[in-house]
């Protein structure tokens, strides 16, 4: 490791700690000498001068904090002697000026997708089944258990097999720690060699609650259906919901009035028996997997990616390693005329007025606004407020404030201008930085991602997340070697590196849009594709940090 400590911005008065660091020890930094007042860990800042109550406490060049008590030169950051504060923001019609980065060795370069008739290229090719209401959960669960075994998309028959192994033993009277977990079979046999998967959106929404629930619900599984990385649809009904299935016709002819994709519904009330009802659907569905099998992945420039990015599971070198080196790669995917989406609203408090800044016009500054403004109500009159958007492992790990982590967490969408504010289930239309309306929570956050048309999410995290997407491939970025270590099998892409002087974000970057390029490609396969990990959570437009 070069460095010890780091200053992130010029205007900072806190240093990161890059290793644990001892109480007494003197850090020399940039020509000054601190001598700290306590143990420091890895991940954690203290302070570089001495503090009144009520000073300013400025990270990443912005406000992140104020002191609620006097503090000591060489003190850490804690939640006992820091609050949230962040800078009030408003249009002021900045001459935001932008340096898009060297894209040279990228140039005509593609990745190998599925063309659709829209011209939109997806990075899979998907068959999903949709319910429009959760009484159909059950008949979706039976039909993954047949179609998911057999036909070779299935990740647990190792875990059947590792417990028909342990009955055995048990059984034989055998110690059951020496049964050992066999590595899985399936996906070698898969007979559609050009569909990538078989997904479900089981949810809790399309009845009960209120209308409106129900008519997002609809917008959003119109928008899966429409999805680039979507070949076809069997839509489950119950028939009495709310959310009818007229309905999400229409909606999905307003997201895509040329929609072209074999669709097949079924609605159970009309149905002579429930064993028919699944019976008609796994026969349907298997006659659209031969017509989308027939599909092959064909050449396509960069501009056709669209990337989300996200962090969850974020550590006190979130901002500092993985969401710059993706910040990065965003920039480089704009440059090359490809979309970034930017989400989760309740994390970027704190960086409004950059975001502000950098948008092409007014009209889009102001949209941002109205939906950061109108948010932030909604959680204020039920009680709450985005300063309590960091959870207890955010905490543990250096993310002191919710200004804090939202300033780290702002760096994903890198440098580029803000070419359009997309509410939720909105389509990402234009080229470039668009900054996308969901809650921080994960699953709610790359629901909506995917929904607003990602075909790839970039997905960083410090401390380990198991979460992806069922529609869109979601590719896990390590803040540090460690946990990549401890928590191999989930993480694809290292970005320890960085912090140990290694390789610079720049580096980094290019590193991670290779592999964006890999798995658009379908040449590697991000873990949580491998584990099948197919998070969906629609967000019901309430509280939810």
């Amino acid at each position: 490791m070069k460095h010890r400590v780091l200053k992130v911005h010029p205007g900072d008065n806190v240093i990161v700690a890059l290793t644990n660091l001892s109480k007494g020890e003197t850090i020399s930094f940039e020509g000054a000498d601190y001598v700290l007042r306590e143990d420091i860990a890895a991940k954690h800042k203290f302070f570089m001068q001495d503090m009144k109550a009520g000073d300013e406490v400025i990270m990443y060049g912005v406000l992140v904090g104020k002191t609620q008590k006097d503090i000591a030169r060489g003190s850490r950051m804690t939640t006992e002697n820091i609050k949230h504060a962040a800078e009030p923001y408003d249009y002021r019609n900045a001459k935001f000026e932008w340096q898009a980065p060297d894209v040279s060795k990228f140039k005509g370069r593609t990745f190998n997708g599925y063309h659709r008739a829209d011209g939109r290229v997806g990075t899979a090719n998907y068959w999903l089944f949709i319910p429009t209401v959760f009484c159909e959960n059950r008949n979706l669960d039976v039909i993954r258990e047949a179609m998911h075994n057999e036909l070779g998309y299935a990740v647990t028959d190792k875990y059947k097999q590792y417990t028909q192994h342990l009955l055995n033993a048990y059984k034989n009277g055998e110690q059951l720690y020496n049964v050992n977990l066999s590595p899985s079979s399936n996906g070698h046999h898969r007979p559609f060699k050009n569909v990538d998967g078989i997904k479900f959106l089981n949810h809790q929404g399309g009845c009960g609650g209120i209308r409106q629930d129900a008519a997002i619900l609809s917008k959003l599984l119109a928008a899966y259906a429409d999805h680039p990385n979507v070949g076809g649809v069997t839509v489950l009904s119950l028939g009495c919901q709310n959310l009818q299935t007229q309905d999400f016709l229409n909606d999905l002819k307003a997201h895509n009035p040329n929609f072209d994709k074999p669709l097949f519904i079924f609605e159970q009330q009309q149905s002579q028996s429930e064993e028919q009802l699944i019976a008609d659907a796994i026969r349907k569905t298997f006659e659209g997997l031969i017509e989308i099998n027939k599909l092959e992945r064909q050449p396509a420039s960069l501009d056709k990616l669209c990337i989300g990015v996200k962090c969850g599971g974020s550590d006190g070198f979130s901002g500092i390693s993985a969401n710059p080196s993706v910040g990065y790669c965003s920039d480089l995917v704009v440059t090359l005329g490809g979309k970034v989406l930017l989400a989760e609203f309740p994390e970027l408090c704190g960086v409004e007025q950059e975001l502000v800044d950098r948008s092409v016009n007014e009209a889009t500054a102001r949209k941002f606004m109205k939906l950061m403004k109108s948010y932030d109500e909604i959680v204020t009159n039920a009680g709450s407020s985005f300063s309590m958007n960091p959870s207890p492992g955010n905490i543990k790990d250096g993310l002191i404030t919710d200004a804090i982590k939202s300033a780290g967490a702002a760096k994903k969408g890198g440098t580029s201008p803000v070419v359009d504010v997309l509410d939720y289930t909105e389509p990402a239309t234009k080229p470039g930085l668009s900054l996308v309306c969901t809650p921080g929570n994960d699953v709610e956050a790359t629901t909506g991602k995917a929904a607003s048309g990602a075909t790839l999410i970039l997905f960083t995290t410090g401390l380990g997340t198991p979460t992806g997407n069922p529609v869109c491939p979601t590719i896990k970025v390590s803040t540090n070697s460690n946990l990549t270590k401890r928590m191999n099998d989930i993480i694809d892409i290292d970005c320890g590196p960085v912090i140990e002087g290694e390789k610079t974000i720049q580096q980094m970057g290019e590193d991670i849009l290779e592999y964006c390029i890999k798995a658009a490609s379908g040449e590697v396969i991000p873990k949580a594709v491998q584990l099948n990990q197919d998070d969906f959570i629609p967000w019901k437009r309430g509280v939810s940090l």
